[in-house]
């Protein structure tokens, strides 16, 4: 499978941002998990938010109520809309992907092994 992350940009804190992902040669269509990661300057790799192929989606506390994940199935595309961004949320953002994977329920740890991943696009927020 490959995925491409496109739409990191430099934007004012307060700004919006949507990130896309382009999936192809991905064939699992019914059992899958897809998120969204990312890493800071200088820290660790981060899940973000986590959808399933039912639509359930988990997602971190500093981004509840501002980042919301969704898919097109038609146009095979994994979206990361960002609101309300903040200096903190910069990074480079990673999509990913995994087969035969669901999410357990609302507010469930996000899955950190994921079997594919895109190469990333930069997000800089400014104050």
């Amino acid at each position: 499978a490959q995925l491409v992350e496109s739409g990191g940009d430099s934007v004012q804190s307060g700004g919006s941002l949507r990130l896309s992902c382009a999936v192809s040669g991905f064939t699992q269509k019914n059992n899958y998990c897809m998120g969204w990661f990312r890493r800071a300057p200088g820290k660790g790799r981060e899940g973000v938010e986590q959808i399933d192929a039912e639509g359930r989606t988990n997602y971190i506390d500093s981004v509840k109520g501002r980042f919301t994940i969704s898919q097109d199935n038609a146009k095979n595309t994994l979206y990361l809309q960002m609101n309300n961004v903040e200096p903190e949320d910069t990074g480079t953002y990673y999509c990913s992907a995994e087969p035969w994977c669901h999410i357990l329920r609302p507010g469930a740890p996000l899955r950190e092994d994921y079997k594919y991943w895109g190469q990333g696009t930069q997000v800089t927020i400014t104050s």
